[in-house]
């Protein structure tokens, strides 16, 4: 078939998959874009030889036939999407002719440069403002997905790299399931096609061997339910896909064999057929719950393996409950059970009506928030559009969205900023835990705050969602910045004799006195000291120190000490370890004071302590 007669099969195919309902002026809009797209890409082909104009039109089919969308000006700009970029025609010319919201959306996924980042924030403003951008932007990447082996293997490591980074989370969090698992895996084939190929033969060998005992058990299933529900409940055998097999591989740091359960039996229904066959008014749910309940009564359960993401769906909106049986040949196997609305819910996500705009609202929130930093978009779509995700609960009952292995610090500044800097402890299902402790899924999440408690550098490594490590990132940013460095194997502190030493980019490093490695650098960098006179105690700034005391044992010793330290000078212990053997007392306490001076001031006053023999001090 030539050139002439793929263009014409394209053309009917588009034109016959356009909405019927759809007045004649906007097949008329569609019919005029097509007409310049052609007539601009006419001397253009694609690296596999195949007319141009193909790719626009394929964009467009996706969108409607993948996509399910209807709109007469987002067709357009799929067939116009690329003309402004490799074609003479303007952005200007595109909206006299189509109007100014065809022209936006092309815009909005026209590249402005070859800065990969820029780009990023480019999209992202767009689709805070209008979310076709990105549903037109993710159609076009899946078609080019979908006809990557025609590039040169350095295009197609570019483009697979941006795909599994961005584009296939994107659509992950937009609830676009099948788009998400597609890009997915089409990444991993570019990229790691050695891997791609070993999984995709191990998981055909799998399904092959295991198929007679899986298809024997699901038969059993379907008719234990249908004595209830007739045929209204269709099944089939879902397998894995071999990127998702090869992350749980490198999650779990295990092999394709100890990865467990590469398939799952599905279960839906059309919840007025179920209703016909149960023969009253029956909710999706209780459907749901029953086909459950039919099956748990006839087959063994695995312990804790029922989970309800009907009462907690997931950020996407999927809805469905998963649950594990033995089955009669001795083998675990998983079930999910979902009505045919929920999995279309799992499949269109944002795309759905039903709950549209408040997905919209949160997700475009994220998108802007990314795009008004562009310093933060890298690092930030990292952490905002993560692959898995748990709902936990204020003690209010109110449902909070976070990314997998999310702690009580990720929750307080997900439910406000101030409630994140000042955290200072979490009560987790009631128990007291630190603002470190990690979250399952229905956990319920109180946080306790203190105005004297700021983020800390360390609160970095105890978060992982993008809010938090932004709030927390931009409070350090604002702290003052130390003068000086100081040694880590002296700790200078203010009050102390110090020396320092400049390097060549002009930084001071400051050492006490008889700092062994500042008497080295002396004797091999003499012209590199220099005086320092202006490191000063400041309250804002606390070093950590620690004491051992030796003392006769007597009765309230360890209160006269801790009211020494707490009462007396306000500092805050934090670690403190006590022993007491033939009637000596030994304890170690560590702390942190804002000088040498206010040090050995707290050394003067436990010295003269009752039964204090000895106060050393303790450099940590």
């Amino acid at each position: 078939m030539n050139g002439e007669e793929l263009i014409a099969r394209a053309r009917e195919e588009l034109f016959r998959s356009l909405p019927e309902e759809w007045a004649p002026e906007q097949r008329a809009l569609v019919e005029a874009a097509f007409v310049l797209a052609e007539e601009a890409h006419r001397p253009q082909r694609r690296k596999g030889g195949e007319p141009y104009i193909l790719h626009p039109i394929a964009v467009a089919l996706v969108l409607l036939q993948e996509m399910r969308q209807r709109d007469a000006a987002l067709i357009c700009a799929a067939l116009l999407h690329d003309v402004v970029e490799d074609t003479p025609h303007s952005i200007e010319e595109i909206a006299q002719r189509f109007g100014e919201d065809v022209a936006f959306l092309v815009s909005s996924v026209t590249k402005r440069n070859d800065d990969q980042t820029d780009n990023y924030q480019h999209l992202m403003s767009a689709v805070s403002r209008d979310v076709r951008v990105l549903i037109l932007k993710l159609s076009d990447r899946l078609h080019n997905m979908r006809t990557l082996s025609s590039m040169k293997p350095e295009k197609q490591w570019k483009i697979a790299s941006e795909t599994q980074f961005f584009f296939a989370p994107l659509a992950g969090r937009m609830g676009l399931f099948k788009v998400k698992s597609e890009l997915e895996n089409l990444a991993f084939r570019f990229l790691n096609l050695d891997e791609y190929d070993f999984i995709s033969w191990m998981l055909e060998e799998d399904r092959q061997r295991t198929l007679y005992a899986v298809e024997t058990f699901m038969e059993e299933a379907r008719k234990t339910v249908a004595e209830v529900f007739g045929d209204a409940v269709h099944w089939d055998i879902r397998y894995r896909k071999p990127y998702s097999i090869w992350r749980e591989m490198n999650e779990g740091n295990c092999d394709f064999y100890h990865v467990p359960f590469k398939h799952y039996i599905r279960a839906a229904f059309d919840p007025r057929e179920a209703r016909k066959a149960y023969g009253r008014e029956i909710s999706e749910q209780d459907v749901v719950l029953k086909i459950y309940s039919l099956l748990a009564a006839r087959y063994n359960e695995q312990t804790g393996s029922f989970v309800n993401y009907m009462a907690q769906p997931k950020a996407n909106g999927y809805q469905s409950v998963h649950f594990r049986l033995l089955n009669p040949y001795g083998r675990i196997e998983e079930f999910h059970i979902s009505s045919d609305p929920m999995r279309v819910q799992s499949y269109f996500g944002c795309l759905v009506e039903e709950g549209r705009e408040k997905w919209l609202s949160r997700m475009t929130a994220a998108l802007k928030e990314l795009s008004e930093d562009p310093e933060s978009i890298i690092p930030g779509i990292t952490h905002s559009l993560y692959n898995e995700d748990i709902v936990v609960f204020t003690p209010k009952g109110r449902p909070v969205t976070l990314p997998k292995n999310a702690t009580a610090l990720d929750f307080a500044y997900e439910v406000h900023t101030d409630i994140g800097n000042h955290a200072k402890y979490a009560r987790l299902n009631g128990k007291l835990v630190s603002v470190s402790e990690v979250l399952h899924r229905g956990d319920c999440v109180e946080i306790g705050v203190d105005d004297q408690i700021h983020p800390r550098e360390e609160w970095l490594h105890n978060t992982v969602s993008y809010k938090a490590r932004k709030n927390i990132s931009q409070f350090l940013r604002n702290m003052p910045k130390p003068q000086y460095d100081r040694c880590p194997i002296c700790h200078p502190m203010p009050g102390e004799e110090i020396i320092g030493f400049r390097n060549l980019a002009g930084q001071i490093t400051i050492h006490t006195r008889n700092c062994q490695q500042a008497v080295q650098s002396a004797s091999a960098q003499g012209r590199n000291i220099v005086a320092v006179d202006d490191f000063r105690a400041n309250d804002a700034v606390l070093y950590p120190v620690g004491v051992r005391l030796q003392a006769v044992d007597r009765y309230h010793i360890l209160r006269d000490f801790i009211h020494c330290l707490v009462e007396d000078h306000k500092l805050s212990i934090t670690r403190l370890v006590t022993s007491t053997e033939n009637e000596l007392f030994t304890c170690d306490i560590d702390f942190k004071v804002h000088s040498a001076t206010e040090l050995n001031d707290i050394v003067v006053a436990i010295d003269k302590l009752e039964g204090v023999e000895e106060v050393r001090k303790i450099r940590l």
